[in-house]
C-alpha cells in the first residue's frame, strides 16, 4: 500500500507539471498519436500495391512483322500488345520505336518497356529452337531497383505465358489437324475402296473389253475376207459393165432401126390396103361372073363346057375373094404388129440409150481398181490393228488387276495417324524467352536500397543534431547582431556535426561498402547538400513550433519515405503519395542519388541537387526572417540533452 502511494505520488506530480499547461497538454496528445499516424502512413502505402498497378507506366513497341504459318497470317506480337493493353495490368503506352521508349525509361518516365521485335513471330511460331523468340523487356535498375524486379517478374512471367499461349495454339493446330486428318484418312480410305472397287469393275470391263476385242479382231478379219471378195467382184462387175458398154450397138444402128421398123409398118399398111382393093375388086368380078353363070345356064347358046368352066371360074373367084378376105384380114393383124413393132423398136431404141446412159454412168461412179486395192489393204490393216487392239486389252485387263491388287495393299497399309507439328521438341516447348536488359545496373540487392536509406540516415542525422543545442534561445549579449549571424552562429555546432555525418556517411559507402559510384563528385555534392539542407528543415520546424516540430519531423521523415519512391515504385502506393512524392524534398534526394551512384536517370542529378539546395535555402531564409529568438543569461543556454 505505500509502495502504491510512492507512485501515485510521483505520477501526480509530473502530470500537474504536464498538466498545467496546455501546451504541453497538446504536445503530449500530438506525441501519442504520433506512432499511429507513422503506423498508418507507412502501412497505407504498402497495403496493397497490386491494386495499385495500373498506375505504373509501362512502355511497349511492337515491330512484329508476323509471319504466314500452315497457310495461316500470324502476328503474335499484335496478339500479345492487344492483350497486355486489354488486361490493364499496367498503364501501357504504345511508342513507336525501340530507341524512344528506352529513352523514356532512363529519364524515369516510364517504368520499364516491353519490345517486341520484328522477327519474333517468325522465330516463335515454328519452335526450329529453344529461346528463338526473344522479346526485350527493358528496365533501369538505378531508377528503381524494385521496378526493374517487377519488370524481371514480368518477363518471366510473360514467356511463360506466351509460350503457353503459344503451345496451347500448337496443340490445338495439332488437334485440329489429327481430326482433320482422320477424317482425310477416313475419306482416302473411303476413296481408296471406291476405288478398289472401281479398279475391280474396270478389272471386269478389262476382261470384257479383252474378249470384245477378240470378237472385234475375229469380225475385223472376216471382214477383210468379204472386202476382198466384194473387191474383186466388183472388179469383174466393172470390167462386165465396160465390156457391155462397149459392146452396146450404137446410137446409128439404133436409127436405122426405128426407120427399118418405120418403112415396115409403112408397107404392111400400104399392103393392107392393096389386099383391100383386091378383094373389093374380085367382089366385083365374083358378081359379074356370077351374073355371067347364072346367064350362060339359062342360055342355049353356051354350051356344057363352057358353063363347066364358067362354074369352076365361078367357084375360083369365091376361093380367090374368100382368101383375099383372109388375106386382108391377115394383112390388118400384120399392120397392127408391125405397129407394135414400130412401138416395141422405139421402146427398145429408147431403153438402150437410157442403158447406155446409166451404163456410162454406172462405169463412171464404180471405184477404180486401185481404190479396191486401198480398200483392201485397208481392211487387212484394220485386222492387223484389231490384233494388236485385242494385245493392248490383254495388256490392260492384266494391268488392271495389278492395280486392284496394289490398292487392296495400299488400302490396308494406310495408318490412321495425324500431322506432326513443326520443329523441335525444346524449342516447341520453350520457343519464347524474353530477354531482359538493364540499365543502370546495381551491385547487389542491398545497394539497391541505397537511395532510400541514405536520405532516412541524413534525415535522422539531422534531426539528432539539433537536441545537441537550444535552438529557440540566444545569449542576450547576440540580441543586437544582425539575423543573419545569429542563424549563423546557432546552426555553425549542429552544422558542423551534419557535415562530418556526411562525410562519414561517404566514406562508409564509397570505402566501407565499396560501392561503384558512377559520378563521385556528384554524390559528395548531393550528400553534403542534402544534410545541411535537411538539418536547416528541421531547425525551422524547431524554431517555429519547438519540440513539437522535432515531433513533426519525424512524421515528415514517414511521409517522405514512402511517397519517395526510393525502393517501391510510388505508383503502387496508391493516388495521394503518388500526387505528393513530386513536390518532397527526399524525392528529389532519391533522384539525384540514383542518377549520381548508378547513373540512373540519364546522369541528370544536377536538377535534384538544385531542388534539394534549394528548399534548404528556403527553409533558412524563413528562419531568418520570421524566426523568433529567445534571448536569456549564458547560464540558461547549456543543452536540454541528459547525458
Amino acid at each position: 500500500m505505500q509502495f502504491i502511494r510512492q507512485i501515485h505520488s510521483i505520477a501526480r506530480l509530473e502530470a500537474g507539471f504536464v498538466l498545467g499547461q496546455a501546451k504541453i497538454a497538446w504536445s503530449m496528445l500530438a506525441v501519442a498519436l504520433i506512432p499511429a499516424l507513422y503506423s498508418l502512413i507507412y502501412l497505407s502505402s504498402l497495403w496493397d500495391p497490386a491494386s495499385h498497378s495500373q498506375a505504373l507506366n509501362v512502355g511497349i513497341v511492337n515491330m512484329d512483322q508476323g509471319l504466314v504459318y500452315r497457310d495461316s497470317a500470324v502476328n503474335v506480337g499484335r496478339d500479345l500488345s492487344q492483350t497486355l493493353q486489354t488486361a490493364g495490368k499496367f498503364n501501357y503506352q504504345v511508342m513507336s520505336t525501340a530507341d524512344e521508349v528506352r529513352q523514356h525509361v532512363r529519364q524515369g518516365k516510364l517504368a520499364f518497356a516491353l519490345i517486341i521485335p520484328e522477327n519474333f513471330s517468325a522465330n516463335a511460331v515454328p519452335g526450329e529452337q529453344a529461346g528463338a523468340g526473344q522479346l526485350v523487356v527493358f528496365a533501369s535498375q538505378g531508377n528503381n531497383i524494385e521496378t526493374a524486379r517487377i519488370a524481371q517478374q514480368f518477363a518471366s512471367e510473360l514467356g511463360h505465358k506466351i509460350n503457353e499461349s503459344l503451345n496451347a495454339q500448337r496443340w490445338s493446330l495439332v488437334l485440329l489437324n489429327a481430326a482433320g486428318s482422320k477424317q482425310s484418312v477416313s475419306r482416302l480410305n473411303q476413296g481408296l475402296k471406291e476405288l478398289h472397287h472401281g479398279a475391280t469393275e474396270l478389272s471386269e470391263g478389262s476382261s470384257k473389253a479383252a474378249q470384245g476385242a477378240k470378237s472385234i479382231h475375229t469380225g475385223a478379219q472376216q471382214l477383210s475376207e468379204n472386202v476382198s471378195q466384194v473387191s474383186q467382184n466388183a472388179k469383174k462387175l466393172s470390167a462386165g459393165l465396160r465390156q457391155l458398154e462397149a459392146n452396146r450397138p450404137r446410137n446409128s444402128d439404133l436409127r436405122r432401126l426405128d426407120a427399118g421398123a418405120e418403112t415396115l409398118a409403112n408397107g404392111v399398111s400400104e399392103l393392107g390396103q392393096g389386099l383391100q382393093r383386091l378383094h373389093t375388086g374380085s367382089r366385083l368380078i365374083n358378081t359379074q361372073v356370077s351374073s355371067f353363070k347364072a346367064d350362060t345356064e339359062n342360055s342355049f347358046l353356051v354350051g356344057a363346057t363352057a358353063r363347066d368352066n364358067v362354074l369352076q371360074l365361078s367357084q375360083g373367084l369365091q376361093q380367090l375373094d374368100q382368101g383375099l378376105q383372109t388375106a386382108a384380114n391377115s394383112g390388118q393383124k400384120l399392120e397392127e404388129g408391125a405397129q407394135s413393132l414400130r412401138t416395141g423398136v422405139n421402146a427398145l431404141t429408147t431403153g438402150v440409150r437410157s442403158m447406155t446412159t446409166v451404163l456410162r454412168s454406172a462405169t463412171t461412179q464404180l471405184p477404180e481398181d486401185a481404190q479396191l486395192e486401198a480398200l483392201d489393204n485397208g481392211a487387212s490393216e484394220l485386222a492387223n490393228s484389231t490384233a494388236n487392239l485385242a494385245q493392248g486389252n490383254e495388256k490392260i485387263r492384266e494391268a488392271s488387276q495389278r492395280l486392284e491388287m496394289g490398292l487392296a495393299l495400299v488400302e490396308k497399309a494406310i495408318p490412321d495417324v495425324g500431322d506432326t507439328p513443326d520443329g523441335s521438341p525444346e524449342g516447341l516447348a520453350d520457343s519464347v524467352r524474353p530477354l531482359f536488359e538493364i540499365d543502370a545496373t546495381v551491385q547487389n540487392n542491398g545497394i539497391g536500397f541505397i537511395a532510400n536509406v541514405i536520405p532516412a540516415a541524413l534525415w535522422l542525422g539531422a534531426g539528432i543534431a539539433v537536441f545537441f543545442v537550444n535552438l529557440r534561445v540566444l545569449p542576450r549579449h547576440a540580441e543586437p547582431f544582425h539575423p543573419v549571424a545569429q542563424w549563423l552562429g546557432k546552426m555553425l555546432l549542429p552544422g558542423t556535426l551534419v557535415l562530418v555525418q556526411s562525410l562519414t556517411l561517404l566514406f562508409t559507402i564509397m570505402v566501407v561498402l565499396e560501392v561503384n559510384v558512377v559520378h563521385p563528385l556528384a554524390l559528395i555534392l548531393t550528400i553534403v547538400s542534402a544534410g545541411l539542407a535537411f538539418l536547416c528543415l528541421v531547425s525551422a520546424l524547431t524554431c517555429f513550433m519547438g519540440d513539437a516540430g522535432k515531433a513533426m519531423a519525424m512524421v515528415l521523415l514517414a511521409l517522405q519515405m514512402t511517397s519517395s519512391g526510393g525502393v517501391m515504385p510510388v505508383e503502387l502506393s496508391g493516388s495521394f503519395f503518388a500526387t505528393l512524392s513530386p513536390w518532397l524534398p527526399i524525392t528529389w534526394l532519391a533522384h539525384g542519388l540514383k542518377a549520381a551512384i548508378f547513373g540512373a536517370f540519364e546522369s541528370t542529378w544536377v536538377v535534384p541537387w538544385l531542388q534539394v539546395t534549394g528548399v534548404g535555402i528556403s527553409a533558412a531564409v524563413l528562419t531568418v526572417m520570421l524566426g523568433r529568438w529567445r534571448f536569456v543569461s549564458i547560464r540558461q543556454l547549456k543543452p536540454r540533452l541528459d547525458l
